[in-house]
């Protein structure tokens, strides 16, 4: 399967962040950062997708998603919180890992087979458990790029 996600490892961070709207704010600033994407356009589209219904997949994982014309393929933050935190997932269990993704406005398909591999990651449970064990950013990043190289594969 052709995964094209575009993961940099500086869209990896571990940080203590205490709410809903805290862990959004920071997805959309490690999307600034990271790929120099419009804060307010990612943060206003996370949001909008949000009110829509908790991203909150299951098993203390979020991936909160939205679709912007800044990008030109599926592209990904991820953030391991340092305690769970409150995000109505339909599980009602708190989230620690939280993965954000940024793809282009016409990007159906892509869009959803990015999704899909990040949830089908995040159902494996020794990722899953090394993902939440991970004590450096560089850890997580390694994690993810030697996931994603093997699916695609």
């Amino acid at each position: 399967m052709d995964i094209n996600i575009l993961m940099q490892s500086d869209a990896v961070r571990i940080a203590d962040l205490d709410s809903k709207p805290r862990v959004l704010e920071a997805v959309a600033d490690i999307f600034q950062e990271a790929y120099a994407l419009d804060r307010e356009a990612v943060l206003e589209g996370l949001g909008e997708r949000e009110a829509l219904g908790s991203t909150g997949f299951g098993r203390g994982v979020a991936i909160p998603h939205c679709r912007i014309g800044q990008v030109h393929r599926p592209t990904a933050a991820l953030i391991r919180l340092e305690s769970p935190c409150e995000f109505g997932a339909a599980d009602a269990v708190p989230v620690n890992l939280v993965f954000g993704l940024v793809s282009p406005e016409n990007a159906g398909a892509a869009h959803l087979h990015a999704l899909a591999a990040i949830s089908r990651l995040s159902r494996a449970e020794v990722m899953l458990q090394a993902l939440s064990d991970a004590e450096e950013p560089e850890a997580l990043f390694a994690l993810l790029t030697n996931q994603f190289l093997r699916d695609a594969a």
